[in-house]
């Protein structure tokens, strides 16, 4: 069975090798049909206590480490999702390059 993997915020990291990350999910009203937020703290391993509070992480859930914590911080989601949208950029980037060059190619005319 795959081992979840949610995001979530540092809410606390003032326990050795812990922090507290706090997720957030967007659930619909039973009745009124409104969208509302749900949260949930879970406590997750941070071995060499590099996540500082307000830090946007991704967590995955693994073997009890202890009475509270059965997640492990795996990485720090908005660098993710940074370095995700500047290698997007530039792949843009070189497609447009790529596109002008055959174009300017195109309208040459051909010398003899």
């Amino acid at each position: 069975m795959p081992k979840r993997v949610l995001t979530g915020t540092v809410v606390s990291d003032k326990t050795d090798k812990t922090v507290v990350v706090r997720v957030e999910r967007r659930v619909k009203h039973p009745l009124y049909g409104k969208i509302i937020k749900r949260s949930k703290k879970y406590h997750a391993h941070d071995q060499a206590n590099e996540f500082k509070e307000g830090q946007l992480v991704r967590i995955e859930e693994c073997a009890p480490i202890s009475k509270l914590k059965t997640w492990r911080v795996l990485s720090r989601a908005d660098v993710a999702a940074a370095d995700a949208k500047a290698e997007e950029k530039a792949e843009a980037k070189a497609k447009g390059r790529k596109a002008k060059a055959e174009a300017e190619a195109a309208n040459e005319p051909a010398e003899a």
